[in-house]
């Protein structure tokens, strides 16, 4: 006789992004930039409001311009990807 296996709980992406309010996430968006910052809201179209934010705009030369912000809204229609807890400080030192 087999074993029963239990259901394996189904994490929905809203509720992934959810948990990362209050820490730090890596939004990679379409086109040339990205931003790092800690995560303070966002909506069902994933707009979102970060705070304390690093903006890498990634140039044709192979670049890169950084700016800091103290708080910014993101459109999350141009949204690529999301990376919670944000970019490894070691191998990315310009996102910290």
């Amino acid at each position: 006789m087999a074993a029963a296996t239990a259901p394996q709980a189904q994490l929905l992406p809203l509720e992934l992004v959810d948990k990362c309010i209050g820490s730090r996430i890596w939004v990679i968006m379409k086109g040339n930039k990205e931003f790092v910052g800690t995560l303070s809201g966002f909506d069902d179209y994933v707009n979102m409001v970060l705070d304390d934010v690093v903006e890498v705009e990634l140039n044709a030369d192979g670049s890169k311009t950084v700016g800091r912000v103290e708080q910014l809204l993101l459109n999350g229609n141009n949204v690529c990807m999301l990376v919670p807890g944000g970019p490894d400080p070691a191998k990315y030192p310009e996102y910290s």
